[in-house]
Parts: C-alpha cells; sequence; structure tokens
C-alpha cells in the first residue's frame, strides 16, 4: 500500500526561494555529522523528485559544490540559506532541510544520525530514501 504524502512549504530566510515537498506523517530524517551540514545544522528530509518543487526564486539560487562536485548545494543569493539541495547519495532526488519547513504541524519526525565523515563508508545506504515507495 501506498504510503499517503500531504504537500509543504517552507523557504529560505528572507522568501525569495519558496519549495513544496511531498511528505508523510511520519518522516525520517537525518543528522548529518559531515564539514558542511555541522557548519549549517542542516536536517536532511530526503525526497524523491516527484515530491519536490521549487514553487518561487529559482533564478535566485547559488550553486556551490566541492570535492566530488556531485552534489549541488543551493543557497538563496540574497539571504544565504540553504533549504534544500541536490545531494551526492541521492542525485535523482532533493534533500529539504526540516528546519526550513514553514509549519511542522501534523509531521513526526524521526531523526537519525548519519556519519558524514565517513560518507564513503555510509552514503550508500541514503539512497532508498529518493525512490518512490511501493
Amino acid at each position: 500500500m501506498t504510503e499517503a504524502h500531504t504537500w509543504r512549504g517552507g523557504g529560505c530566510h528572507c522568501g525569495a526561494v519558496r519549495f513544496e515537498a511531498a511528505l508523510p506523517a511520519t518522516v525520517e530524517a537525518q543528522s548529518c555529522n559531515c564539514s558542511m551540514c555541522q557548519k549549517v545544522g542542516f536536517i536532511h528530509v530526503i525526497v524523491p523528485e516527484s515530491r519536490f518543487r521549487i514553487v518561487q526564486g529559482e533564478g535566485r539560487l547559488t550553486e556551490y559544490t566541492f570535492n566530488t562536485g556531485v552534489a549541488k548545494h543551493l543557497f538563496c543569493s540574497v539571504c544565504g540559506v540553504k533549504s534544500f539541495y541536490r545531494p551526492r547519495s541521492n542525485p535523482d532526488g532533493w534533500s529539504v532541510n526540516a528546519r526550513c519547513l514553514d509549519e511542522a504541524d501534523g509531521l513526526t519526525f524521526e531523526i537519525e544520525a548519519f556519519d558524514g565523515q565517513n560518507w564513503e563508508a555510509h552514503g550508500h545506504t541514503l539512497a532508498h530514501l529518493s525512490k518512490e515507495s511501493a
């Protein structure tokens, strides 16, 4: 049986960039200790491509890549907030920052620690999160 998803809005601090993500009532999320996530406090909610859409400000996004260049870190060029990005672990999906959602009412977050400092050993464990559920 397919789990029901509800579209939730979110965005950057200044409101120039807005997105929507279809999320289930119970959301699997990761708190990562890699050099990037640790500094910005990003809480990952990885969703398939079909459950994510940019609704405003795509032209205001600035891209940053490092290391392998696979992950596409996208920041609002006005306020600098990274609300979502294309993750290296899931290049077929999106990682939304749970902290950038407008409302979390009705959502239960199951936040697990992810060892991003040792990404090569653990990155594959996230691949299922950008796949459509049956």
